[in-house]
């Protein structure tokens, strides 16, 4: 019986990158083997086990072939013959294609150090085209590793396509698909996960309501670059450099959705984007099953992102009702992300990355002017419902003198 550390932590062991998670794989035993020494199973699909200590995953070495639709239709066959070499043969990446003995030995029979050294991601094998969840792998890895310069070989990129095209994509659970995106979304380039769908034609597919943006002009003025997909990219971009949360981060990406939708005659102006926007926001999260909690700040900065940019302007009783809109006394955090999303909106622009955005602070302080603003600063007389709505006279008076103050 032989035991290596196989995949990931292999991969980021030689790239330096950090990792936590470790794979084992097991050559030449018997899951009667494994029992015996106290391991547990909990392998459905092929025998995995948990190491009586650690508890880290040990899987027999397998193969594996096609036998129906997705990444679920696989049979597997595990025995004391099958080698090292037939096990790493089946795995998505030459990165992740590669074993290490308790010695430090490495074994790459699929050139997966030399793809290390030269930034690739290249597949191992033409089976690579039997489990449509590799796309999204891909685009993932892509995400994690442009950091270090990492690209997508051309020839795997093909083998991605042409998975998208042939409708595998659609066996992939709606679960499966989040949690993949979420994943992506929260690495340091998540705009790459969804440029590398893009150039595989696979967004067409999975996110159609993103993908529809490509192409679709904006006002010069406002946006340099133009094409609204480039500008959603941008502004997750700018999300990801400010490492904000994923709620905040799938924001951005939702928020410009409505102006897929703009008549052409009125391109490239887009009133009432953010209306038109509301129904496939909520087709993206519900299709996806996307949590409740990242749904509604999705769609209320679809919505509303313009009263943002234009808050300075806005009178106090609309801007009180925005904040009120945003859960201002219950969920202070709420208005946070929101303006957060905000920001990453306005900076997500060709050559105005850097540009200030004194709008954030307006609101934080328009936020905290009406949380502190509470039923005992009214008069004694007042009772029943015209406590109320007097604390709301009291909130829009206190922000007009605010508004007042910033004019002057």
């Amino acid at each position: 019986m032989q035991v290596y550390l196989v995949g990931g932590a292999v991969r980021d062991h030689l790239l330096g990158h950090p990792y936590h998670e470790k794979d084992y794989v097991v050559v030449g035993a018997t899951p009667e083997q494994l029992l015996a020494e106290g391991y547990q199973p909990v392998g459905k699909d092929f025998p995995v086990f948990l190491h009586p200590k650690t508890k880290e995953e040990y899987a027999l070495a397998r193969t594996e072939r096609k036998s129906g639709v997705g990444y679920h239709g696989f049979q597997f066959f595990t025995d004391t013959s099958v080698k090292l070499e037939d096990d790493l043969i089946r795995r998505d990446l030459t990165i992740n294609a590669m074993a290490m003995d308790d010695h430090g030995q490495v074994y790459d029979p699929y050139g997966g150090q030399q793809d290390l050294q030269h930034k690739v991601l290249r597949h191992v094998s033409e089976a690579f085209t039997e489990d449509p969840l590799r796309v999204l792998r891909v685009a993932r890895f892509a995400a994690r590793y442009a950091t270090y310069g990492f690209t997508v070989a051309e020839e795997t990129l093909q083998l991605m396509r042409k998975i998208a095209q042939s409708g595998e994509l659609s066996a992939l659970t709606p679960e499966r698909v989040w949690k993949e995106t979420s994943r992506a979304l929260m690495e340091d380039h998540a705009d790459v996960y969804f440029q590398i769908l893009k150039d595989c034609d696979a967004l067409e597919v999975l996110f159609p309501e993103i993908n529809a943006l490509f192409g679709v002009p904006q006002r010069p003025e406002y946006h340099p670059e133009i094409d609204c997909g480039i500008h959603t990219l941008m502004a997750l971009k700018q999300a990801c450099l400010a490492n904000y949360a994923l709620e905040v981060r799938f924001a951005v990406l939702v928020h410009d959705l409505g102006k897929a939708l703009t008549p052409v005659e009125e391109l490239p102006r887009h009133i009432m984007h953010e209306e038109r926007g509301i129904p496939p926001v909520t087709q993206i999260c519900d299709r996806l099953k996307v949590p409740t909690a990242l749904k509604n700040l999705a769609l209320i900065v679809c919505k509303e992102h313009l009263k943002c940019h234009q808050v300075k302007n806005l009178k106090p009783g609309t801007l009180w009702r925005l904040l009120q809109r945003l859960d201002v006394l219950r969920r202070p955090e709420k208005v946070e992300a929101f303006i957060q999303a905000c920001e990453c909106d306005a900076k997500g622009r060709l050559g105005l990355e850097q540009r200030p955005y004194p709008q954030a602070q307006y609101m934080l302080d328009a936020m905290q002017i009406v949380r502190n603003i509470r039923a005992q600063d009214l008069p004694e007389h007042v009772s029943g419902p015209e406590i109320g709505e007097m604390l709301i006279q009291y909130r829009i008076d206190a922000l007009a003198k605010f508004k007042e103050k910033h004019i002057n």
